[in-house]
Protein backbone atom coordinates (compact mmCIF):
# COMPACT_ATOMS: atom_id res chain seq x y z
CA UNK A 1 0.00 0.00 0.00
CA UNK A 2 2.91 2.30 0.83
CA UNK A 3 4.33 1.75 -2.65
CA UNK A 4 0.95 2.57 -4.21
CA UNK A 5 0.74 5.76 -2.19
CA UNK A 6 4.29 6.64 -3.20
CA UNK A 7 3.44 6.30 -6.86
CA UNK A 8 0.19 8.22 -6.45
CA UNK A 9 2.16 11.06 -4.87
CA UNK A 10 4.65 10.97 -7.76
CA UNK A 11 1.74 10.89 -10.18
CA UNK A 12 0.09 13.85 -8.47
CA UNK A 13 3.39 15.74 -8.47
CA UNK A 14 4.03 14.75 -12.07
CA UNK A 15 0.64 16.03 -13.16
CA UNK A 16 1.10 19.36 -11.36
CA UNK A 17 1.56 21.32 -14.59
CA UNK A 18 -1.50 19.73 -16.19
CA UNK A 19 -3.47 20.29 -13.00
CA UNK A 20 -2.55 23.97 -12.87
CA UNK A 21 -3.57 24.20 -16.49
CA UNK A 22 -6.99 22.60 -16.05
CA UNK A 23 -8.07 22.58 -12.43
CA UNK A 24 -7.50 26.16 -11.43
CA UNK A 25 -9.67 27.18 -14.41
CA UNK A 26 -12.37 24.65 -13.59
CA UNK A 27 -12.43 25.65 -9.93
CA UNK A 28 -12.81 29.30 -10.91
CA UNK A 29 -15.87 28.34 -12.95
CA UNK A 30 -17.42 26.22 -10.20
CA UNK A 31 -17.05 29.08 -7.74
CA UNK A 32 -17.65 31.91 -10.18
CA UNK A 33 -21.07 30.87 -11.43
CA UNK A 34 -24.19 31.14 -9.34
CA UNK A 35 -26.31 28.92 -11.59
CA UNK A 36 -25.83 26.04 -14.01
CA UNK A 37 -26.54 27.27 -17.53
CA UNK A 38 -25.16 27.03 -21.08
CA UNK A 39 -22.41 29.55 -20.35
CA UNK A 40 -21.31 27.45 -17.38
CA UNK A 41 -20.99 24.34 -19.56
CA UNK A 42 -19.30 26.31 -22.37
CA UNK A 43 -16.62 27.56 -19.98
CA UNK A 44 -15.89 24.06 -18.67
CA UNK A 45 -15.77 22.77 -22.25
CA UNK A 46 -13.25 25.41 -23.24
CA UNK A 47 -10.93 24.59 -20.33
CA UNK A 48 -11.03 20.85 -21.02
CA UNK A 49 -10.24 21.37 -24.71
CA UNK A 50 -7.40 23.74 -23.78
CA UNK A 51 -6.15 21.06 -21.36
CA UNK A 52 -5.66 18.71 -24.33
CA UNK A 53 -8.59 16.42 -23.54
CA UNK A 54 -9.65 16.77 -27.17
CA UNK A 55 -12.99 17.70 -28.73
CA UNK A 56 -14.42 14.17 -28.76
CA UNK A 57 -13.72 13.37 -25.13
CA UNK A 58 -14.75 16.83 -23.97
CA UNK A 59 -18.10 16.68 -25.81
CA UNK A 60 -18.79 13.25 -24.35
CA UNK A 61 -17.78 14.35 -20.82
CA UNK A 62 -19.97 17.47 -20.98
CA UNK A 63 -22.97 15.45 -22.24
CA UNK A 64 -22.47 12.97 -19.41
CA UNK A 65 -22.12 15.80 -16.89
CA UNK A 66 -25.37 17.39 -18.09
CA UNK A 67 -27.18 14.05 -17.68
CA UNK A 68 -25.83 13.55 -14.16
CA UNK A 69 -26.80 17.12 -13.17
CA UNK A 70 -30.33 16.56 -14.49
CA UNK A 71 -30.74 13.09 -12.95
CA UNK A 72 -29.58 14.23 -9.53
CA UNK A 73 -31.32 17.58 -9.75
CA UNK A 74 -28.14 19.55 -8.94
CA UNK A 75 -28.56 23.31 -8.70
CA UNK A 76 -25.26 24.44 -7.21
CA UNK A 77 -22.34 24.75 -9.69
CA UNK A 78 -19.83 23.93 -6.91
CA UNK A 79 -21.47 20.49 -6.56
CA UNK A 80 -20.55 19.74 -10.18
CA UNK A 81 -16.86 19.18 -9.54
CA UNK A 82 -17.42 15.70 -8.12
CA UNK A 83 -19.70 14.91 -11.08
CA UNK A 84 -17.14 16.17 -13.59
CA UNK A 85 -14.51 13.92 -12.01
CA UNK A 86 -16.92 10.96 -12.29
CA UNK A 87 -17.65 11.76 -15.94
CA UNK A 88 -13.95 11.88 -16.86
CA UNK A 89 -13.34 8.55 -15.09
CA UNK A 90 -16.26 6.97 -16.96
CA UNK A 91 -14.76 8.18 -20.23
CA UNK A 92 -11.48 6.42 -19.47
CA UNK A 93 -12.54 3.01 -18.23
CA UNK A 94 -9.96 0.49 -19.48
CA UNK A 95 -12.00 -2.70 -19.06
CA UNK A 96 -11.21 -6.01 -17.38
CA UNK A 97 -9.32 -7.64 -20.25
CA UNK A 98 -6.75 -4.87 -20.68
CA UNK A 99 -3.91 -6.83 -19.05
CA UNK A 100 -4.83 -10.30 -20.30
CA UNK A 101 -1.28 -10.75 -21.64
CA UNK A 102 0.09 -10.73 -18.07
CA UNK A 103 -1.72 -13.96 -17.27
CA UNK A 104 -0.77 -15.92 -20.39
CA UNK A 105 2.27 -16.88 -22.41
CA UNK A 106 2.52 -13.75 -24.50
CA UNK A 107 4.47 -11.64 -26.92
CA UNK A 108 4.36 -7.84 -26.76
CA UNK A 109 5.32 -5.80 -29.80
CA UNK A 110 6.33 -2.27 -28.82
CA UNK A 111 6.40 0.44 -31.47
CA UNK A 112 6.94 4.19 -31.38
CA UNK A 113 9.00 6.87 -33.10
CA UNK A 114 12.52 7.62 -31.89
CA UNK A 115 12.81 9.87 -28.88
CA UNK A 116 9.52 9.00 -27.16
CA UNK A 117 11.13 6.72 -24.57
CA UNK A 118 10.31 3.43 -26.30
CA UNK A 119 13.41 1.42 -25.33
CA UNK A 120 13.37 2.86 -21.81
CA UNK A 121 9.70 1.88 -21.41
CA UNK A 122 10.47 -1.68 -22.55
CA UNK A 123 13.21 -1.93 -19.92
CA UNK A 124 10.84 -0.70 -17.23
CA UNK A 125 8.04 -3.01 -18.40
CA UNK A 126 10.44 -5.97 -18.34
CA UNK A 127 11.42 -5.06 -14.79
CA UNK A 128 7.77 -4.80 -13.72
CA UNK A 129 6.87 -8.20 -15.22
CA UNK A 130 9.98 -9.84 -13.77
CA UNK A 131 8.98 -8.53 -10.34
CA UNK A 132 5.67 -10.34 -10.82
CA UNK A 133 7.70 -13.55 -11.03
CA UNK A 134 7.63 -13.86 -14.82
CA UNK A 135 10.47 -15.00 -17.06
CA UNK A 136 10.96 -12.23 -19.62
CA UNK A 137 13.02 -12.12 -22.82
CA UNK A 138 13.64 -8.96 -24.86
CA UNK A 139 14.14 -8.86 -28.64
CA UNK A 140 16.14 -5.94 -30.06
CA UNK A 141 14.24 -5.76 -33.36
CA UNK A 142 14.54 -1.98 -33.85
CA UNK A 143 17.61 -2.64 -35.98
CA UNK A 144 17.63 0.66 -37.88
CA UNK A 145 18.66 2.86 -34.99
CA UNK A 146 22.30 2.31 -34.20
CA UNK A 147 22.08 2.75 -30.44
CA UNK A 148 18.73 1.02 -29.89
CA UNK A 149 20.20 -2.48 -29.49
CA UNK A 150 22.92 -1.34 -27.09
CA UNK A 151 20.41 0.66 -25.09
CA UNK A 152 18.10 -2.35 -24.82
CA UNK A 153 20.97 -4.60 -23.69
CA UNK A 154 21.75 -2.05 -20.98
CA UNK A 155 18.13 -2.02 -19.80
CA UNK A 156 18.05 -5.82 -19.97
CA UNK A 157 21.01 -5.95 -17.60
CA UNK A 158 19.36 -3.47 -15.23
CA UNK A 159 16.14 -5.51 -15.19
CA UNK A 160 18.05 -8.81 -15.09
CA UNK A 161 16.49 -10.28 -18.26
CA UNK A 162 17.95 -11.84 -21.43
CA UNK A 163 18.17 -9.82 -24.64
CA UNK A 164 18.25 -11.36 -28.14
CA UNK A 165 19.76 -9.08 -30.76
CA UNK A 166 21.02 -9.24 -34.35
CA UNK A 167 23.47 -7.21 -36.39
CA UNK A 168 22.78 -3.50 -36.80
CA UNK A 169 20.71 -3.01 -39.96
CA UNK A 170 19.64 -6.68 -40.06
CA UNK A 171 16.09 -7.71 -40.80
CA UNK A 172 13.88 -7.05 -37.72
CA UNK A 173 11.79 -10.13 -38.51
CA UNK A 174 14.87 -12.38 -38.32
CA UNK A 175 15.64 -11.02 -34.83
CA UNK A 176 12.06 -11.79 -33.78
CA UNK A 177 12.45 -15.29 -35.27
CA UNK A 178 15.57 -15.92 -33.15
CA UNK A 179 13.88 -14.44 -30.09
CA UNK A 180 10.88 -16.77 -30.46
CA UNK A 181 13.25 -19.75 -30.56
CA UNK A 182 14.94 -18.48 -27.39
CA UNK A 183 11.58 -17.82 -25.67
CA UNK A 184 10.48 -21.40 -26.41
CA UNK A 185 13.80 -22.96 -25.41
CA UNK A 186 13.94 -21.03 -22.13
CA UNK A 187 10.20 -21.35 -21.47
CA UNK A 188 9.71 -17.59 -21.19
CA UNK A 189 6.38 -16.19 -20.02
CA UNK A 190 6.70 -12.93 -21.93
CA UNK A 191 8.67 -11.96 -25.03
CA UNK A 192 8.89 -8.19 -25.54
CA UNK A 193 9.99 -7.02 -29.00
CA UNK A 194 11.43 -3.54 -29.46
CA UNK A 195 10.47 -2.77 -33.03
CA UNK A 196 9.48 -0.21 -35.68
CA UNK A 197 10.91 3.12 -34.64
CA UNK A 198 9.89 4.85 -37.85
CA UNK A 199 6.64 6.34 -39.00
CA UNK A 200 7.61 8.63 -41.87
CA UNK A 201 6.94 5.86 -44.36
CA UNK A 202 3.78 4.07 -43.35
CA UNK A 203 4.10 1.48 -46.11
CA UNK A 204 7.50 0.34 -44.82
CA UNK A 205 6.15 0.23 -41.30
CA UNK A 206 3.18 -1.89 -42.37
CA UNK A 207 5.45 -4.23 -44.33
CA UNK A 208 7.82 -4.64 -41.41
CA UNK A 209 5.05 -5.29 -38.88
CA UNK A 210 3.25 -7.56 -41.35
CA UNK A 211 6.38 -9.68 -41.71
CA UNK A 212 6.88 -9.86 -37.93
CA UNK A 213 3.24 -10.80 -37.38
CA UNK A 214 3.43 -13.58 -39.99
CA UNK A 215 6.46 -15.05 -38.22
CA UNK A 216 4.67 -14.85 -34.86
CA UNK A 217 1.60 -16.58 -36.29
CA UNK A 218 3.70 -19.30 -37.87
CA UNK A 219 6.31 -19.89 -35.16
CA UNK A 220 4.53 -18.87 -31.96
CA UNK A 221 0.76 -19.31 -32.51
CA UNK A 222 0.22 -20.25 -28.85
CA UNK A 223 1.39 -16.82 -27.63
CA UNK A 224 -1.16 -14.13 -26.81
CA UNK A 225 -0.28 -11.01 -28.82
CA UNK A 226 -0.27 -7.46 -27.53
CA UNK A 227 0.83 -4.41 -29.57
CA UNK A 228 1.67 -1.30 -27.57
CA UNK A 229 2.57 2.09 -29.02
CA UNK A 230 4.75 4.44 -26.97
CA UNK A 231 3.83 8.13 -27.09
CA UNK A 232 5.50 11.16 -25.55
CA UNK A 233 2.99 12.93 -23.29
CA UNK A 234 4.78 16.27 -23.68
CA UNK A 235 3.77 16.49 -27.35
CA UNK A 236 0.04 16.78 -26.58
CA UNK A 237 -2.11 16.71 -29.72
CA UNK A 238 0.88 15.54 -31.78
CA UNK A 239 0.86 12.31 -29.74
CA UNK A 240 -2.76 11.83 -30.77
CA UNK A 241 -1.82 12.31 -34.45
CA UNK A 242 0.98 9.73 -34.08
CA UNK A 243 -1.35 7.26 -32.37
CA UNK A 244 -3.85 7.65 -35.20
CA UNK A 245 -1.16 6.99 -37.83
CA UNK A 246 0.17 3.93 -36.01
CA UNK A 247 -3.39 2.64 -35.69
CA UNK A 248 -3.72 2.77 -39.48
CA UNK A 249 -0.55 0.70 -39.84
CA UNK A 250 -1.01 -1.82 -37.03
CA UNK A 251 -3.56 -3.43 -34.77
CA UNK A 252 -2.76 -1.39 -31.65
CA UNK A 253 -4.10 -2.81 -28.38
CA UNK A 254 -2.77 -0.22 -25.94
CA UNK A 255 -0.71 2.90 -25.28
CA UNK A 256 2.31 3.57 -23.09
CA UNK A 257 2.28 7.30 -22.35
CA UNK A 258 5.67 8.61 -21.21
CA UNK A 259 7.07 11.83 -19.76
CA UNK A 260 3.84 12.87 -18.05
CA UNK A 261 5.91 14.39 -15.26
CA UNK A 262 7.23 17.21 -17.43
CA UNK A 263 4.14 18.43 -19.21
CA UNK A 264 1.00 20.50 -18.93
CA UNK A 265 -0.57 18.24 -21.56
CA UNK A 266 -1.43 15.22 -19.40
CA UNK A 267 -5.05 15.53 -20.51
CA UNK A 268 -3.97 13.92 -23.78
CA UNK A 269 -4.40 10.54 -22.03
CA UNK A 270 -8.15 11.19 -22.00
CA UNK A 271 -8.19 12.36 -25.63
CA UNK A 272 -6.32 9.33 -27.02
CA UNK A 273 -8.58 6.89 -25.22
CA UNK A 274 -11.72 8.66 -26.37
CA UNK A 275 -10.81 9.55 -29.96
CA UNK A 276 -9.22 6.23 -30.92
CA UNK A 277 -10.81 3.76 -28.55
CA UNK A 278 -7.31 2.58 -27.57
CA UNK A 279 -6.74 2.44 -23.83
CA UNK A 280 -3.71 3.95 -22.15
CA UNK A 281 -2.29 0.91 -20.30
CA UNK A 282 0.92 2.28 -18.79
CA UNK A 283 2.19 5.71 -17.88
CA UNK A 284 5.65 6.98 -17.10
CA UNK A 285 6.18 9.78 -14.59
CA UNK A 286 9.95 9.82 -14.21
CA UNK A 287 13.36 8.37 -15.02
CA UNK A 288 13.61 5.61 -12.41
CA UNK A 289 13.07 1.96 -13.33
CA UNK A 290 9.86 1.83 -11.24
CA UNK A 291 8.44 5.03 -12.71
CA UNK A 292 6.39 3.13 -15.27
CA UNK A 293 3.11 1.96 -13.79
CA UNK A 294 -0.18 0.48 -14.87
CA UNK A 295 -2.58 3.19 -15.81
CA UNK A 296 -5.41 3.51 -13.33
CA UNK A 297 -8.08 5.97 -14.55
CA UNK A 298 -9.35 6.60 -11.00
CA UNK A 299 -5.89 7.42 -9.68
CA UNK A 300 -5.10 9.48 -12.77
CA UNK A 301 -8.20 11.66 -12.54
CA UNK A 302 -7.91 11.99 -8.75
CA UNK A 303 -4.29 13.10 -9.18
CA UNK A 304 -5.28 15.39 -12.01
CA UNK A 305 -7.73 17.18 -9.73
CA UNK A 306 -5.73 16.58 -6.54
CA UNK A 307 -8.91 14.96 -5.29
CA UNK A 308 -8.98 12.75 -2.21
CA UNK A 309 -11.92 10.32 -2.49
CA UNK A 310 -11.69 9.43 1.21
CA UNK A 311 -12.14 13.07 2.19
CA UNK A 312 -14.57 13.74 -0.66
CA UNK A 313 -12.65 16.81 -1.80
Amino acid sequence: MEEKKGFFRRLADGLAKTRNNIVSGVDAIFHGFSSIDDDFYDEIEEILVMGDLGINATTSIIEDLKEKVKERNIKDPAACKQLLIESIKDEMNVGETAYEFENRKSVILVIGVNGVGKTTSIGKLADMLKNQGKKVILAAADTFRAAAGEQLVEWGQRAGVDVISGQEGSDPASVVYDAIAAAKARNADVLICDTAGRLHNKKNLMNELGKINRILEREYPEAYKETLVVLDGTTGQNALVQAREFKEAADITGIILTKLDGTAKGGIAVAIHSELGIPVKYIGVGEKIDDLQKFNPDDFVNALFDYDPAAGR
